[in-house]
């Protein structure tokens, strides 16, 4: 038996393991993709509708699937950690009397972030994203914005009656006969 014969063997032997290997980490790195991805598409698709619940479940997996390997990764987990960090430093006080001027603020800020996390995860998934466009190019129907508003209203107002911080006011009219 030759060198090349003991080459030959050892090439047919580990060439199938290999092979097997690299198919493994092929399969790794397009999974680590596509989880990548999934988060950024649902971030991208409920940008207007940041209390969905699909937008923070996208936002709390960004831990999971953006480890701070390569650079645009870590620019990934930078940009979550600003946003994360802004996010719970909301105004709290509605007693403030600077409250509202706080959370319009509050407001503009967490909006930036926001854009600034979508353009580093646009950069290292290869869209050409400008942060104009992730700001601006969004849709969300009026009726959408005005349904959130009136059900705060109302979550506030219901709050506030069992609170007793408001009053139910009651009115009896003449087309009124009892009340039962």
């Amino acid at each position: 038996m030759t060198i090349s014969d003991g080459f030959m063997i050892i090439a047919v032997i580990l060439g199938p393991i290999l092979a097997v290997q690299v198919q493994k980490q092929i399969e790794s790195w397009r999974r680590s993709r596509e989880n990548k991805l999934y988060i950024f598409k649902n971030l991208m698709a409920t940008r207007a509708t940041p209390l969905s619940p699909r937008h923070v479940e996208a936002l709390n997996m960004i831990d999971l699937e953006f480890p701070e390997k390569g650079s645009k990764e870590k620019a990934v987990r930078e940009a979550w950690k600003i946003y994360l960090d802004h996010l719970n430093d909301a105004p709290r006080d509605p007693e403030d009397p600077t409250y509202q001027s706080k959370l319009d603020a509050w407001g503009t800020k967490k909006s930036e972030y926001l854009v600034d996390l979508l353009y580093a995860m646009s950069q290292l998934l290869g869209y050409t994203f400008d942060k104009v466009h992730l700001k601006k190019a969004v849709y969300i129907p009026q009726a959408y914005s005005d349904l959130e508003n009136d059900l705060y209203l109302i979550r506030r107002g219901t709050l506030d009656l069992l609170k007793g911080e408001k009053a139910l006011l009651v009115e009896l009219t003449p087309e009124t006969k009892s009340i039962v």
